[in-house]
């Protein structure tokens, strides 16, 4: 239940609370909205989602914001309504594969801060959680209000079978089958997960939710990146491995046992390398850092970093634009597979490989309109991502934001603990407002 209110009996006093359950929930997943998108959202009519309005606006749940004088266009301004951003807040980590990011924000979908801490390969979960907890403890000495944590979202590298959980025990994880055979290690890395979950609820008492950090960076991207507002999106994240994440109807989707978004595990080449899921020629060998460093040498090419390989790029070495072309190709194809399965109307691609710029994007796009269904073949956005290494943990506290019950807390009536509203905000809030006309 999204909110505490007092008892009601009967069909119409059930049926008003479902109304205001739904308009909170969509605040909590989109943030500020109008009241002209509310009702686009939620169906409800003009009357009955302004009464809604007015009551939750009284009550304290939600706050109204008018437009910046700047942004001011002819006619009466729209307002905009949010969550009550002093309700509550909440904590996203992810756990990189050499990194600890961490970022908090409020349930109005305000970015209060952001905080990161390399550290080496192979360093174990206690020490990670340690420093997790002193980046937290960095925001707490800004506007973090530790007092008012509702939940911890966490990513983590790997698989996760159901999305974590929120209660005092581990969740369960049965999925730990793989479509390239490698279940014991696919099992284990899923009891691996179980640890941090552990250690973050006893060191926060708070619920914790977890998964895969990629597939939550594809949801911080939907949420507040490069396909804010869009509703179906697929994420691929071309680094050091491949994977990716798809978000269906604004919804992050994991599928039937977690692990959905293995993108780089689709199989272009049959006769290729061998990967480390154990299977041959998935993408992963052909698009990840290193498998175009190793395409590059055998090329003719000499760089062995990263940015050697960039810096060739630029300066238009035939041999590391050859690779780019190839990896392109490739990555456009398995592109365009997943679109015609699926759908979206936006990809973003993200990682370090798309510093490359337009001598990778262009080849993607060449192979995804040559290999996607004609039909959608002008409708789907190729878009680069802009949160970067942020989006892992922004991505879980989104998965908080969408998932974890956060305005169980609000009050049911104004009370003496929270100053009572204005006379003169109240007839603004409730009266019908018009659209900004051009």
């Amino acid at each position: 239940m999204l909110c505490r209110m007092p008892p009601q009996e009967g069909p119409l006093g059930r049926l008003r609370r479902g109304h205001e359950e739904l308009v909170l929930d969509l605040l909590r997943r989109h943030g500020r909205l109008s009241r002209g998108e509310l009702g686009r959202h939620s169906g409800l009519s003009r009357t009955t989602l302004y009464d809604i309005v007015a009551t939750l606006v009284h009550d304290g749940a939600i706050v109204v914001s008018a437009p910046a004088p700047a942004l001011r266009r002819r006619g009466r301004p729209v307002e905009t309504l949010t969550l009550n951003p002093h309700a509550g807040q909440a904590i996203g980590i992810d756990f990189a594969r050499r990194a600890v990011h961490v970022a908090a924000v409020n349930v109005a979908h305000e970015v209060i801060g952001s905080a990161s801490e390399p550290h080496d390969a192979g360093l174990g979960w206690q020490e990670r959680v340690d420093i997790a907890d002193r980046l937290v403890g960095k925001l707490a000495e800004g506007a973090l209000r530790l007092g008012a944590l509702n939940a911890i979202g966490v990513g983590v590298v790997g698989p996760v079978a159901d999305g974590g959980g929120t209660g005092s025990e581990p969740p369960s994880r049965t999925g730990t089958g793989s479509s390239q055979g490698a279940d014991g290690d696919t099992a284990r890395r899923l009891r691996h997960s179980d640890e941090p979950l552990a250690l973050l609820r006893a060191r926060f008492d708070v619920p914790v939710l977890l998964d895969n950090n990629t597939r939550l960076a594809a949801l911080a991207e939907a949420t507040w990146g490069a396909a804010a507002g869009d509703q179906d999106v697929l994420y691929l994240r071309l680094s050091h491995g491949v994977g990716g994440g798809l978000v269906v109807g604004g919804s992050l989707h994991r599928g039937a046992w977690g692990l959905s978004g293995e993108l780089g595990h689709i199989r272009v080449e049959p006769a290729g390398r061998r990967c480390s899921c154990g299977a041959t020629g998935c993408l992963e060998t052909v698009a990840s850092v290193g498998a175009v460093l190793d395409a590059h040498r055998a090329a003719g090419g000499e760089a062995d970093q990263l940015p050697a390989f960039l810096a060739r790029v630029e300066a238009g070495d035939p041999a590391a634009l050859g690779v780019l072309e190839a990896v392109g190709t490739r990555i456009g194809s398995v592109l365009a597979a997943v679109c015609n399965a699926v759908g979206p109307g936006v990809i973003v691609l993200s990682g370090e490989l798309t510093q490359a710029g337009a001598a990778l994007f262009e080849p993607v796009e060449r192979a995804l309109g040559a290999d996607v269904v004609p039909l959608a073949r002008h409708r789907v956005d190729l878009r680069k991502a802009a949160l970067n290494e942020a989006g892992g943990a922004l991505g879980a506290i989104a998965l908080v934001l969408h998932e974890s019950p956060l305005l169980s807390r609000y009050p049911a009536r104004p009370d003496a603990a929270r100053p009572a509203r204005s006379a003169s905000t109240s007839p603004a809030d409730a009266s019908p407002d018009s659209e900004e006309t051009p």
